[in-house]
């Protein structure tokens, strides 16, 4: 089988193409024959060694396929089953090995490259609306990276449950895409002081959560765009890591919270993985979540599938097809 493949950790030029064989299931996995493939930060994070992986590995995260051949004990699934999965490590390949435990049944309705777009960054966005901070009527959520894939679901769901949601973008553009998933306010971060724009837009009172993918850049204007007893949800570091924070400043700026969430925390046990992917899978099969998939790039592009999304190139969701 052809998958991407890295040997050492750097830049983008570290993904090799490369022939291996098709892994055979063990107890308790299955093979996936691999359709599509959803491009995520946190596969650039492994190639550059910020989250630490044994090499050589085969990067990615999430992908939707068929059933190609069950494991020893697994039941519940049969070949030929549409499925997808993530949480799970290789899938930039034309097959990959999944626990059945982590494997979700796609609803009819909803493609390939569709339920690997919706998967991973809408159980990210489900998690942080409805777990992390769950929103209500009246509340008020600043999303940085609105016209982001996890920005532009986040704004949908959001709004779903009555929330006022204020975005940053970066260009007219994403800022018209980010009005269309629901934002009532989108601030272009390249022209205005989004903490400034923020204190207007709220009459100087601050938001009640901030949900930040940017890190380093965007960290301390975040805390200071909170209302006091506020929360700050950062779920990413697309800018750099935020640097070391003197934790007593948070009492100075309003009692504030600040909580740092990865998704495996919120889909710890069967039962939350089945209530979150059932939901989002499901609202994308009706056509209620509406998912953007107008980036796809062949396997042995990887590298620049990578580089796009780096950039913030691109909006909604990139996807690879074997």
């Amino acid at each position: 089988m052809k998958a991407i493949q890295i040997h050492e950790t750097g830049g983008p030029e570290v993904l090799k193409l490369v022939e291996l064989p098709i892994p055979e299931p063990g107890p308790g996995q299955v093979l996936i024959r691999v359709e599509a493939t959803g491009v995520n930060f946190i596969e650039i994070y492994f190639r550059k060694g910020v989250y630490s992986a044994a090499l050589p590995l085969i990067p990615g995260s999430e992908a939707a396929g068929t059933v190609e051949e069950l494991g020893p004990g697994v039941t519940g699934f049969a070949a030929g089953d549409a499925v997808a999965c993530t949480s799970v490590l290789g899938s930039y390949a034309e097959y990959a090995l999944a626990p059945a435990a982590q494997l979700v049944k796609v609803p009819e309705g909803l493609s390939m490259e569709q339920a690997a777009a919706a998967l991973l960054q809408g159980m990210t966005a489900h998690y942080l609306s409805h777990s992390t901070y769950p929103l209500k009527a009246g509340d008020t959520a600043l999303i940085h990276a609105g016209a982001g894939g996890v920005g532009l679901l986040l704004t949908q769901m959001a709004t779903r449950l009555g929330a006022r949601v204020i975005t940053t973008v970066s260009t007219p553009a994403k800022a018209e895409l980010s009005r269309e998933a629901g934002a009532s306010e989108v601030i272009l971060y390249t022209k205005q002081d989004f903490e400034v724009e923020v204190k207007r837009l709220t009459d100087g009172k601050g938001v009640d959560v901030v949900y930040d993918s940017v890190g380093k850049t965007t960290f301390e204007g975040s805390l200071n765009c909170l209302r006091p007893r506020g929360l700050m949800a950062l779920f990413g570091a697309s800018s750099g890591p935020v640097p070391p924070y003197n934790l007593i400043q948070l009492s100075g700026k309003g009692s504030l919270f600040v909580t740092r969430p990865t998704l495996w925390h919120y889909v710890a046990t069967r039962a939350e993985l089945e209530w979150r992917s059932s939901e989002v899978l499901g609202w994308a099969a009706k056509g209620q979540l509406k998912l953007r998939t107008e980036h796809v790039y062949p396997l042995a592009e990887a590298a620049q599938a990578q580089i796009d999304l780096e950039t913030r190139s691109t909006t909604g969701k990139i996807i690879l097809e074997p």
